[in-house]
């Protein structure tokens, strides 16, 4: 026995999604999933198969805060204090700034 599978999208509903897809880019998926009652990632999907998906730019990892790196604290913090540093390898930057600043009051 053959079993015909049923399609998800008719023809109709195809050339509409493609045309809300045209008209609104990567920004009208939600609307779009919503207006034919499928999951974003059912119509991301479709429209990868058809070709005219254009992924989102990735969004670029934060800058980095300008000032000394940890390495470059660590040694500052070593070169002051009276106790070794190696536990401090995990620390933030902000821990070991305070550190070096109490050290530094203390021996004032």
């Amino acid at each position: 026995m053959a079993s015909t599978k049923t399609a998800n999208y008719t023809d109709e509903m195809l050339l509409r999604i493609l045309d809300m897809y045209e008209k609104g880019g990567n920004e009208a998926i939600p609307d779009i999933a919503q207006a034919f009652n499928k999951s974003e990632r059912s119509i991301r999907s479709k429209l990868v198969r058809e070709g005219v998906y254009v992924a989102s730019p990735k969004s670029n990892k934060a800058k980095r805060e300008d000032g000394p790196s940890k390495k470059d604290l660590l040694n500052e913090l070593e070169a002051i204090a009276p106790f070794g540093v190696n536990g401090f390898m995990g620390a933030t930057k902000e821990a070991i700034a305070s550190v070096i600043a109490f050290v530094k009051a203390a021996q004032a």
